[in-house]
């Protein structure tokens, strides 16, 4: 997939430059140690115009991400959404998918940065996993402990891991992986979050060894307001297993229900889950054909 035409601009240090000759720095830690963070997020074509969906939980996150490593954030986050909405108008983009990235300056040293820099770029994204439901397996790669890495933080490096999970995945017939945590518990997708149905409830795995997406927490709210009856516990693969239905959610895949895990299939038809009325409401909250403020 190409990600930048001759003309498509990224915001890069407070200018609105080329993609093809921003120019990388070759002795920064993010190149060599990915020393890094990032967000994702999506922009929608509503009948308000162009919308960016949670713009400013997105930002804070970035912000503590990069606060959690020690990285310097010297930007405004208000300014930050003004000027990501300027680079959608400029690249004439309507539905977007948006990755701003903090990078740090030069330093060979195992040391925190003293300067960073931050780029923000768009490019029409559909749905990351396709719209189909999912074949996932379990994988042997497990997610990082939270006692050796800020896991609620969406670092750079760490991605290495959801790679090489995913990859694997991939390379065994699957279209995405389940890791488990340092206990054996499954904990999430490679980048996405989990949730199963048994018997009319909703379970997740808490936070404390997840990633706490910001989907996720909509999700969760959806769940609030529809009445469905919500339970974050620690799943074990057998009740992965034994679920009538699941699905992950993430900004880049939306809600995606699942097929099957490993060799198990998921008794339920999709449209009959609770899952299909979750993605039905998200879908009308991103767009706007609902006020999503009332109900988050």
């Amino acid at each position: 997939m190409q990600y930048y035409k001759e003309n498509t601009l990224i915001y890069l240090n407070a200018e609105f430059v080329n993609a093809g000759q921003a120019g990388v720095d070759m002795f920064g830690q993010s190149l060599h140690y990915g020393y890094g963070a990032f967000e994702g997020l999506r922009s929608y074509s509503t009948h308000n115009g162009t919308r960016i969906f949670k713009a400013e939980a997105h930002f804070d996150r970035l912000q503590h991400s990069c606060e959690s490593i020690g990285l310097p954030y010297t930007w405004d986050n208000r300014e930050l959404i003004e000027k990501t909405y300027e680079l959608l108008e400029l690249n004439n983009l309507r539905a977007a998918y948006i990755r701003p990235l903090v990078y740090s300056g030069s330093n060979m040293h195992l040391t925190t940065s003293s300067r960073a820099n931050l780029m923000i770029a768009a490019w029409e994204w559909g749905p990351y996993l396709g719209q189909n439901l999912l074949t996932v397996n379990i994988s042997h790669i497990q997610r990082p402990d939270s006692k050796s890495f800020p896991i609620d933080a969406k670092v750079s490096g760490q991605y290495v891991n959801s790679i090489l999970a995913t990859s694997d995945a991939i390379h065994q017939g699957f279209d995405e992986a389940l890791l488990l945590d340092k206990d054996g518990y499954v904990a999430q997708a490679s980048s996405e979050n989990l949730f199963i149905e048994k018997d009319g409830r909703i379970y997740t795995p808490p936070t404390g060894e997840i990633f706490p997406g910001i989907t996720r927490q909509t999700v969760i709210e959806i769940c609030k307001h529809l009445n469905f009856d919500f339970v974050e516990k620690r799943l074990s693969v057998e009740e992965v297993y034994e679920a009538d239905s699941a699905f992950l959610s993430g900004t880049a895949a939306g809600i995606i229900g699942i097929k099957q895990v490993d060799a198990q299939p998921f008794p339920l038809a999709w449209e009959d889950t609770i899952g299909a009325s979750i993605q039905r409401k998200y879908k009308n909250l991103v767009l706007e054909q609902e006020n999503y403020e009332v109900i988050i």
